[in-house]
């Protein structure tokens, strides 16, 4: 009996272990098929990241900046000073220096000094272009965000369209059962059958078009992203959805603000109203000092020096300086109405997608709220007449038709909302990377 019963608990012991281990094995897999799919997963969030460090549009309009900010210290730079040495001699038969009077080595330095507020407006200028290339700058990396955003939910779209097409060939099947249990009672024709088999093939051709359309989407992303074109990308995020939009007024006055074409096209108006200035200032003379040193051979004859001031007379002034004021000033009338131009431009894009979003907002509802689970429910019933022969096949593949149909126009308009976000918070210069799901 003693033996029995420890060979016994000897047994529990090894089925306690077995079970423990199992149970770890299990955890294991379960929490590496986690992992993985998490690492497949394509997130938002990482590829504007990497977009923002490896983009070629965010990286040359960063060096093109870059390369604008060292203009604005050359512009408030005096000119190059210039230095004159040369000798003189006098007559063609013999070298005269300390012999002649006239003979002599001579030494000159001069320096330009423009009119008093010339070099500040000069400075002035080329940073109010600086500053606009900054501007400029922000808006390309605002619109390849947007760019990626775009092409984020279109690639969403892509795969989200696939599962339905998994997810509905079943019902097919349900269908092309029902047709071949009528056939095989003599209650249906063979017609049935292929018209639903055919249906399923069809369902095959358009998940083979999403799959190239993944491969193009995927190209293009890579591309903007700054990868090489075939580089693997995962599933994209199902919770990267935005957050709603506030009102169009709130968005407008946001724009005004914050657009950063807006504000590149302000730059550029009052770097114009400096040129406008800086014209006027050329009616004012420039100055050049000059020191002069003349060697005349030592002892003999005495060293001679001079000091010169040379001012230029802008004796032209109806030909060549008041032409530059009256350009400078077509110039910033111009840069005005191009500022306008751009409002009015940031406000028709703003309208237009804050329209399109409210849009399929509505119609989200209406699919989601309505048409799908109405026309799943019409599907389940022409499925159930079809079976007892109280209707044709055709009315059921029409229904399961429009049901996909509904499904599709779903998601195709929750992808286009976000798209449309996208572009309406790039005009506004805000970005939301990210969200809650639907």
């Amino acid at each position: 009996m003693t033996g029995q019963a420890g060979v016994t608990q000897k047994d529990r012991t090894g089925l306690a272990k077995a079970s423990f281990l199992h149970c770890a094995l299990s955890f294991l897999i379960t929490l590496y098929l986690a992992v993985s799919a998490s690492a497949d997963e394509l997130r938002l969030q990482d590829l504007i990241a990497e977009a923002l460090e490896k983009s070629p549009e965010i990286l040359a309009s960063e060096s093109r900046a870059k390369a604008a900010g060292y203009r604005v210290p050359q512009a408030g730079s005096l000119p190059d000073p210039m230095f004159m040495f040369g000798y003189q001699n006098e007559g063609w038969e013999r070298y005269t220096y300390g012999k002649s009077p006239d003979a002599q080595w001579m030494f000159a330095a001069s320096q330009m000094i423009p009119f008093p507020g010339k070099l500040s407006l000069k400075e002035d200028m080329a940073r109010r272009d600086v500053e606009g290339l900054a501007m400029l700058q922000e808006s390309v990396k605002l619109k390849t965000i947007s760019r990626i955003r775009e092409l984020y939910f279109d690639l969403f779209l892509a795969y989200k369209t696939i599962d339905l097409i998994h997810d509905r060939t079943s019902l097919f099947s349900r269908i092309e059962d029902a047709a071949l249990a009528r056939y095989s009672s003599g209650m249906g024709m063979q017609q049935e059958v292929l018209m639903a088999q055919t249906e399923k093939y069809m369902l095959l051709e358009k998940e083979e078009m999403q799959k190239q359309r993944i491969q193009s989407l995927e190209a293009m992303l890579n591309a903007t992203v700054g990868r090489d074109v075939n580089a693997p990308l995962g599933r994209p995020a199902e919770q990267a959805f935005s957050r709603p939009a506030k009102n169009l007024d709130e968005l407008l006055l946001m724009a005004y603000d914050h657009s950063p074409e807006i504000r590149a096209r302000q730059r550029m108006v009052a770097a114009a109203e400096t040129k406008v200035r800086m014209a006027e200032k050329e009616y004012y003379p420039d100055f050049t000092l000059a020191a002069g040193y003349f060697n005349r051979g030592g002892g003999q004859f005495d060293d001679m020096w001079s000091l010169t001031t040379t001012i230029n007379i802008p004796l032209y002034y109806r030909t060549k300086q008041r032409q530059a004021v009256l350009e400078a000033e077509a110039t910033l009338a111009e840069s005005k109405r191009e500022l306008e131009a751009t409002r009015l431009m940031v406000s028709s894009v703003i309208r237009d997608n804050y329209s399109m979003y409210r849009t399929s907002e509505k119609l989200m509802e209406i699919y989601r709220g309505g048409l799908v689970p109405k026309t799943y429910q019409d599907f389940e019933s022409a499925l159930a007449a079809y079976t007892t022969g109280k209707t044709e096949a055709i009315t059921v593949i029409s229904r399961l038709k429009a049901l996909i149909d509904f499904e599709t126009l779903y998601w195709a308009q929750v992808a286009e909302r976000e798209k449309a976000s996208a572009r309406f918070e790039t005009m506004t210069g805000t970005v939301e990377t990210g969200g809650t799901a639907e």
